[in-house]
């Protein structure tokens, strides 16, 4: 990690995450969540980032699909998501600072026959709504504040011939003003959402492309869910023009899918809330 990311930057973290992400989430639009953890299914949408394109209810055929294995090699599903994978971590002091932001090693099977390629999203989908307290001293963000999709890793047309994507290929540290969204061997990246939250911020604003970690307020009283999202399609191509984003792929997405598979991490920066 470059080390001045920790220090020089570290007023980002607690003014950014109250003002670019309000910013953000003033643009959504209401979805309520759903009892299936398995999907950012009916979050509510931010317009920039997440237009309903979550897992379930962005694929009109999902009860038609079959069922895929996500396997998160350091985050078994469900479990708590180690700081290597972190964008922030808690600092000693209840707050939080940045962290080693390195992409997890994932792997899937069981895709269908006919499978072409694969696309893969990240997303948390219990972001605030609204940033009135999030990161202020003294006040805490409510659990029943309705909730936001944040898309942290975004990647469509991985070859049908990969079955896994090799720990840090997507990220090995906080890099201010981000990562190039280009092609990869491993597939084409789409922009992830820190380049919204960070779009004011002359040092960090950039286009973020492929993954950026877990970073949520450190006194939020939920904890956050990582949902990781693997597609089989049965096309080799979803013609996406450079810089997309996740509705843009799953609009895309629409009626090529095959399977899908899910894996869920845990994460929180709040001392005070328990997993």
């Amino acid at each position: 990690m470059h080390t001045y990311s920790l220090s020089l930057k570290m007023y980002t973290l607690t003014a950014f995450l109250a003002t670019s992400l309000f910013a953000c989430s003033e643009k959504s639009t209401a979805d309520k969540p759903t009892a299936d953890k398995s999907t950012a299914d009916k979050s509510t949408a931010d317009k920039s980032t997440a237009d309903k394109s979550t897992a379930d209810k962005s694929t009109a055929e999902s009860t038609k699909t079959a069922n895929m294995t996500v396997t998160l090699t350091t985050i078994p599903n469900g479990a708590v998501i180690p700081a290597d994978h972190a964008f922030c971590v808690e600092d000693g002091k209840g707050k939080g600072t940045f962290g080693p932001n390195k992409s997890p090693e994932i792997k899937w099977e069981g895709a269908p026959k006919g499978t072409q390629s694969y696309a893969l999203i990240a997303v948390d989908p219990k972001v605030p709504s609204k940033a009135d307290n999030v990161n202020k001293e003294g006040k805490s963000v409510s659990k029943d504040l309705p909730r936001v999709n944040f898309y942290h890793w975004v990647l469509a047309d991985i070859p049908a011939t990969l079955t896994h994507i090799s720990a840090s290929a997507e990220g090995e540290a906080v890099v201010p003003k981000g990562k190039s969204a280009t092609q990869t061997p491993h597939g084409i990246r789409g922009l992830n959402n820190y380049g919204d939250w960070f779009a004011s911020n002359k040092d960090m604003s950039g286009q973020y492309g492929g993954y950026d970690g877990p970073c949520p307020p450190w006194n939020d009283e939920l904890v956050h869910e990582y949902h990781f999202e693997v597609y089989a399609l049965d096309v080799a191509t979803l013609n996406l023009k450079a810089g997309f984003k996740a509705p843009e792929l799953v609009a895309a997405m629409k009626g090529h899918i095959l399977a899908k598979g899910v894996s869920i991490g845990l994460y929180k920066l709040n001392t005070k809330v328990s997993y």
